[in-house]
């Protein structure tokens, strides 16, 4: 995945020195988009709108289409692999890529790449931006995007649905809250390591937990604005478990009144899990599996 997760310390490069905020090295400001990668694009745009989620834009040259509500953008790509793509889409969704809005794209790209991160190759058509990335979990891509205030990646790269609202606003006050991450036995610290050394992450204690899903470790993201902040929780399998595949598994999305979310997403179609292991109550709650892979989880969470 990186450098960092194979060569010590002594054997990395140093920070770069056009780098002075050590609690914000990247310039870090939230996620711009979350991808999703499926053969199946209409059966988890239909998971997303009971999400809350509306498709609003069309990619201009391949099959992607983009969903939103609030501050929230999602990505579906069905567009088929080209010629240096390797195998086809997944007919389970998986999540294929992090967008990372950051204060400058370009240095927070070459900055990562000194510190031990694998650059992904782009290979942009015409009229389409080149949005630099690196490897992630799981084969997964984590991108650096700056263009996300009044001129965005998205009016350069999609075109918006005829009379659709561009800016649908998000069901009971839904923000994005974090990312679920599924790592090896005993990969914690390896893990731990990366998000630290390339984006500045910090490690919350393990007595401060949120959500009624608290296993693993807790990252928290800088951010420039406040609001813009999230959490990494990535979680070991299972001593008894046989999956031991890396991956980022499910959203984690705040909302400062749970039980009016879930009750306002059901009634768009929603299903959670009420059992005695999970159930909902005001810290939280998780949705049913979907398409098999397809998971979102509530968190109480007051956005700054």
């Amino acid at each position: 995945m990186s450098d960092l997760l194979l060569h010590p310390e002594h054997a990395r490069e140093p920070m770069l020195d056009s780098f002075s905020d050590e609690a914000n090295p990247l310039g870090l400001d939230g996620v711009e988009f979350i991808e999703f990668a499926t053969a199946k694009p209409q059966a988890l745009g239909q998971v997303l709108e009971m999400m809350g989620f509306r498709p609003v834009a069309r990619h201009r040259s391949r099959e992607v289409l983009l969903y939103r509500q609030g501050g929230l953008n999602i990505v579906i790509n069905a567009h088929p692999p080209d010629a240096e793509g390797q195998g086809g889409l997944p007919d389970t969704p998986t999540i294929a890529a992090v967008a990372m809005r950051v204060r400058d794209a370009r240095a927070a790209y070459q900055r990562v790449l000194e510190r031990g991160a694998w650059e992904v190759p782009t290979h942009p058509e015409a009229m389409e931006l080149n949005i630099p990335a690196i490897h992630g979990v799981g084969g997964s891509r984590i991108h650096f995007v700056d263009r996300y205030d009044e001129f965005s990646i998205y009016d350069v790269d999609f075109v918006p649905i005829p009379s659709v609202d561009q800016k649908p606003p998000a069901v009971a006050g839904i923000h994005f809250f974090g990312i679920v991450q599924y790592i090896g036995a005993g990969r914690s610290y390896d893990w731990i390591e990366f998000y630290s050394e390339l984006f500045g992450t910090s490690l919350i204690p393990d007595e401060q937990r949120f959500g009624i899903m608290p296993a693993g470790k807790l990252l928290r993201a800088p951010a420039l604005q406040p609001a813009n902040r999230f959490m990494l929780q990535i979680i070991e399998p299972e001593p008894d478990s046989v999956d031991n595949r890396e991956r980022l598994h499910r959203i984690g999305l705040g909302v400062p009144d749970v039980l009016a979310a879930v009750k306002a997403l059901r009634a768009l179609g929603m299903e959670f899990v009420e059992s005695q292991a999970a159930h909902t109550e005001q810290r939280g709650a998780i949705t049913k599996t979907y398409l098999g892979s397809v998971v979102f989880e509530l968190v109480h969470s007051q956005q700054p």
